[in-house]
């Protein structure tokens, strides 16, 4: 982990005024990311702007001139506003790659993905990485995603080149199934369920606590990348706490930055 200035190559608005896709070169001492960790980007020379806002990793290369990294990301608030006004050839400043990745099981057979708007991003590094790997011909890989509507759908054809299926659901009906993405994952929940799959998710906590309630005790792994609030994303400030389950009725926090982003389901209180 380190903070290095990177060099924007492009920054290109995908749905106006929300979705944008930031490519980064960097220097070559940049570790190499796993999929499911992330980096704080922050703008350079912007005083008001002084800490760092935490983006997902969407795609990484190491080519031979310097590795790039590539941020989907939408439009929040002044960090991100600003970010999304930068040219190709302005700088910022990143820290990372931070925090733990994804576990990955090369023996499995289905790789299923659940991703809530803009929670496509890890699990798109994620699908790209299973692509990559000397695993048989035959590993489906499965994507849930979901959208408000038609118009905030992002990151589908990234998702098309690297999984078997892509199945869409939006809440107003505009695109794909008309309803919530769990609920189209529910209908497909029994074909999964004889030990040969994994289940990874991302999106808002309304979705996910939905997912926590589908899978119950079902026997199928189900890890999740959590979307927290960060100042400074190394574990100092612990303004990103979430509620996880301890020994008997005790409760306790665990910090997503340090020691997440990526959780066990049934890790997590989402009460």
């Amino acid at each position: 982990m380190s903070l290095l200035v990177g060099q924007i190559v492009q920054n290109r608005e995908l749905v106006p005024r929300y979705f944008f896709l930031m490519s980064v070169k960097l220097p070559e001492s940049l570790a190499t990311p796993l999929p499911g960790q992330f980096v704080m980007v922050r703008v350079r020379d912007r005083r008001d702007l002084l800490l760092g806002r935490p983006f997902s990793i969407y795609a990484f290369a190491r080519d031979k001139t310097a590795p790039v990294i590539e941020l989907l990301y939408r439009t929040t608030g002044r960090g991100t506003i600003a970010l999304s006004r930068l040219k190709s050839g302005e700088y910022l400043e990143i820290l990372g790659p931070l925090g733990h990745g994804f576990d990955i099981f090369p023996e499995m057979k289905k790789i299923v993905l659940l991703a809530g708007g803009i929670g496509v991003v890890p699990l798109s590094f994620l699908a790209s990485h299973y692509r990559k790997l000397p695993i048989n011909d035959r590993l489906r890989i499965i994507a849930y995603l979901g959208a408000k509507s038609a118009d905030h759908i992002v990151g589908m054809d990234r998702l098309q080149e690297t999984c078997t299926d892509v199945k869409i659901s939006t809440d107003d009906g505009s695109s794909g199934y008309h309803g919530f993405v769990t609920e189209l994952l529910a209908d497909d929940m029994e074909s999964y369920l004889h030990g040969d799959s994994v289940i990874y998710a991302c999106g808002p906590p309304a979705m996910m606590k939905r997912l926590a309630k589908l899978l119950g005790d079902r026997p199928i792994s189900c890890q999740v990348s959590v979307e927290e609030r960060m100042a400074c994303g190394v574990g100092a400030c612990l303004g990103c706490a979430i509620h996880v389950k301890a020994v008997g009725d005790k409760t306790r926090y665990r910090r997503a930055c340090q020691d997440g982003p990526i959780f066990d389901i049934r890790e997590i209180i989402w009460n």
